[in-house]
C-alpha cells in the first residue's frame, strides 16, 4: 500500500499541538554538509583524539539540529503548503556523533490574519541536555494537501559505497569456485585476483598459460596461489571453462578477454553446455545515486527481439535474481512508450500477455505491471499524473526492456550520464556467468562478482529444499 502524505491546515491546528521525531548525526554528514554549502568549516580538517566525537569547530552540528525544525514544521506541523517566514532559535551545545536527538515543536499562537502559527522548539538527547531551542514562525496552508510519500535518495558523496553494500551482503558466505576465462588483459586479470582477495571468488584462471603469466608479470601480479588450465585459443578456453562447471569443479563462470559471443557460443551447446529448460538473459543490476534504491534492467546484452515466451523466461530469470538480492516481492515493470495497449506497439501486447502469465501462475515470484513507460516506472508523481492505479508503477524493482537496444541504451545513458554502477550477470543457465566488459570499473566488477555469489547461494538453497522435499 502507497504511503501517503498529508497536511494539517491552519483552521486544523489548535494551540498545543505538536510534533517530535527523532534523528541522529553521522560522521559522514559533515561531508555532505560541507559539499552542499561549501563550507570547508564544517569539517574538522585535522581531528585529535578529542575531536572524534564532534560533527565540527564551525558550527555545522548546531545548525544541522535547527534545520530539522523546518523539516517538522514542513512534513508534519503544519505539513505540505506551509512556508517558514521567521525564527529565533538559541544555539547550546554541540551535537555528538551517533547519538540520538529528539526535535519537538509545539504550536504556542495563531494569528489569523497572516494564516501563520508560531512554534516553539527544542532539540535534546535521551538525558533531557538541551542543544537547541527558540520559535519559528510558519504559514500554514488554508487547502487541504495529501500526496503520496516518496522515498528520498541516498546521498553517497563515495561511489564505493553502492557496491560495498553488495560485498558486504556476501559477508559470511562461501567464495565461489569460479572459472575466469582467457584473462589474457591486465583488465580481465586484475578484476579476477581483486575478487579473490576479497574471498568473493576461488579463482580458476583458464587460458593459454604464457599469456596469463605474461600479463600477470607485467601487471605485477602474483597468480602462484591460484590454479591455470592451459588452453590453445580464446575458444577452446570457454570449452574448458563450461567443462569445469559440468564437472562440479566451479560453480561460476567469469568473461575475461574473450568475446561475449564465444563464451555464450560454448554455454549453449546442447549436450555439453549449461542450458537449462530457461532461455539465458542478461541482467544489469544499477545504482543510480538519484534513485533511492538499486534496479535491475533485463535484457541489455544476449536477447536482440525476444519472443513473447522469450520475455517471460527473462522476467522470471530477473526475479529470481533480486530475490536473491533479497527483494522479497519484487516489482517488475514491463516498459513501452505507453501506458495503453495498442495493436500498433507490439511491445504492449507483449506486456499485457506477460501480466496474464503472471496472474496464471506462469510467471512468479514479482509483482507484475504494463505497459509501462520509463517515467510511470520509476517516478510516482508520473504515475499519479497519467492516473494510474499500480502497486508496481513508480515504485519498480526491475525493468523488463522491450528489445536489446532499448536495455542497452537505457543502462548505458544511465552508467554515464546518471553515474550509476552496473553490475552484468547472465542467469538462466545451470551457473552464473560473470559479464564484464573492458569499459567497467573495478568497483563494477567486484559487484558483479559479488551478485554471482548471492545467486549461486540463492541456488544452493534451492536446490536443497528441493532435495529435502524428494526426501
Amino acid at each position: 500500500m502507497t504511503r501517503m502524505i498529508e497536511n494539517k491546515t491552519f483552521d486544523e491546528i489548535a494551540v498545543g499541538d505538536s510534533a517530535s521525531m527523532v534523528r541522529m548525526l553521522h560522521a559522514g554528514d559533515a561531508e555532505t554538509w560541507a559539499a552542499v554549502t561549501g563550507n570547508i568549516n564544517l569539517i574538522d580538517l585535522d581531528p585529535g583524539p578529542a575531536d572524534t566525537s564532534m560533527f565540527s569547530h564551525g558550527g555545522g552540528q548546531v545548525m544541522w539540529a535547527a534545520t530539522l525544525f523546518s523539516t517538522l514544521a514542513g512534513t508534519e506541523l503544519p505539513g505540505l503548503g506551509s512556508v517558514t517566514t521567521g525564527a529565533d532559535i538559541r544555539f547550546h551545545r554541540p551535537v555528538t556523533i551517533d547519538v540520538p536527538i529528539k526535535v519537538s515543536i509545539t504550536v504556542t499562537e495563531k494569528k489569523p490574519a497572516e494564516s501563520a502559527v508560531v512554534l516553539d522548539c527544542a532539540a535534546v538527547d535521551a538525558a533531557g541536555q538541551l542543544f537547541v531551542s527558540g520559535s519559528i514562525e510558519v504559514v500554514a496552508a488554508r487547502m487541504k494537501q495529501r500526496f503520496p510519500l516518496r522515498d528520498l535518495p541516498k546521498v553517497q558523496l563515495r561511489r564505493e559505497e553502492r557496491y560495498l553494500q553488495l560485498i558486504q551482503l556476501c559477508e559470511g558466505l562461501p567464495s565461489l569456485p569460479t572459472a575466469v576465462v582467457h584473462p589474457c588483459s591486465d583488465d580481465a586479470l586484475v578484476g579476477a585476483i581483486e575478487a579473490a582477495e576479497l574471498n568473493l571468488i576461488v579463482p580458476v584462471l583458464v587460458g593459454p598459460a604464457a599469456k596469463i603469466r605474461a600479463v600477470a608479470e607485467k601487471a605485477g601480479l602474483d597468480i602462484s596461489p591460484y590454479r591455470l588450465i592451459d588452453s590453445q585459443h580464446s575458444h577452446h578456453s570457454a570449452e574448458l571453462a563450461v567443462a569445469l562447471v559440468r564437472d562440479g569443479e566451479v560453480q561460476a563462470l567469469m568473461k575475461g578477454s574473450l568475446h561475449t559471443d564465444e563464451l555464450l557460443e560454448a554455454v549453449m551447446v546442447r549436450d555439453s553446455g549449461l542450458r537449462t529448460e530457461r532461455r539465458i538473459s542478461h541482467c544489469f543490476l544499477l545504482s543510480v545515486p538519484t534513485y533511492a534504491r538499486p534496479i535491475i534492467v533485463s535484457d541489455a546484452a544476449i536477447n536482440i527481439t525476444p519472443t513473447l515466451q522469450d520475455k517471460a523466461h527473462i522476467c522470471q530469470n530477473a526475479i529470481d535474481l533480486a530475490r536473491a538480492l533479497g527483494i522479497r516481492e519484487p516489482k517488475v515493470a514491463i516498459l513501452s512508450a505507453v501506458e495503453t495497449v495498442t495493436p500498433k506497439i507490439p511491445s504492449t501486447l507483449d506486456a499485457a500477455a506477460l501480466c496474464k502469465m503472471a496472474d496464471r501462475g506462469q510467471i512468479t515470484g514479482g509483482l507484475l505491471d504494463g505497459p509501462l513507460a520509463f517515467d510511470n516506472a520509476v517516478d510516482v508523481g508520473a504515475a499519479m499524473t497519467k492516473g494510474i492505479v499500480s502497486p508496481v508503477a513508480g515504485l519498480a524493482d526491475i525493468l523488463i526492456v522491450p528489445n536489446l537496444e532499448a536495455g542497452n541504451m537505457l543502462a548505458k545513458q544511465l552508467t554515464f550520464m546518471a553515474e550509476a554502477e552496473a553490475a552484468g550477470i547472465v542467469v538462466g543457465a545451470r551457473a552464473p556467468i560473470i559479464l564484464t566488459s573492458r569499459a567497467d570499473s573495478a568497483r563494477t566488477r567486484l559487484a558483479s562478482c559479488a551478485v554471482a555469489v548471492l545467486m549461486a547461494e540463492a541456488q544452493r538453497k534451492g536446490e536443497a529444499l528441493l532435495k529435502a522435499a524428494a526426501e
